[in-house]
């Protein structure tokens, strides 16, 4: 189960198909899917969002395979400003995407906090890999703010093609001596 988890600035609740509307109108922009995996269609279809909320996440949320939150900002606006999950693969753990309005805002720093800490601490895991292409430095900025190390580059498709890829790790003691 998905559990709604707050920050200063952030409520994130789990997705529901509702969210489809807000997704498609601000998700298919190449600034936000250029580094994310190729398993994303592009051009995006006009009902893209409605059939991966129907077809992919939901079910891969019942299945306990992910946990998929949609950010809302406190205060507004009434729609989700961005996605973040975890997912159980063996070497990519979390994902997100922001909208661009709110981009440079510290936003998604904080949305990863509060994931991380569910992913080591509510769910007892112990380690967190997360992939992300060797361009993505705002991404690459985020794991080493959390204390996560480089630990193999790789190269992995992207809607952007084949490129290399960075897949940074954090453990559980890591991250809790961290936070002492």
């Amino acid at each position: 189960m998905t559990p709604t988890l707050e920050t200063a600035r952030l409520i994130l609740r789990p997705i529901t198909l509702e969210d489809a509307a807000a997704v498609q109108a601000q998700f298919p922009h190449w600034e936000i899917v250029r580094f994310l995996n190729d398993k994303i269609p592009w051009p995006y279809p006009s009902d893209g969002a409605f059939k991966f909320i129907r077809d992919i996440a939901l079910p891969a949320v019942e299945r306990g395979e992910q946990w998929i939150w949609a950010i809302m900002l406190k205060g507004g606006p009434d729609h989700l400003i961005g996605v973040i999950n975890l997912m159980t693969n063996r070497n990519d753990n979390r994902g997100f995407w922001l909208a661009l309005p709110w981009h440079g805002r510290g936003l998604m720093t904080e949305a990863s906090y509060a994931v991380t800490e569910f992913w080591f601490n509510g769910l007892g895991r112990e380690r967190l890999r997360v992939a992300k292409a060797i361009h993505n430095r705002a991404s690459s900025r985020l794991s080493e703010k959390q204390g996560a190390r480089l630990i193999a580059i790789e190269e992995r498709g992207y809607v952007s093609g084949r490129l290399q890829t960075e897949v940074w790790e954090l453990t559980r003691e890591e991250w809790n001596s961290r936070k002492r």
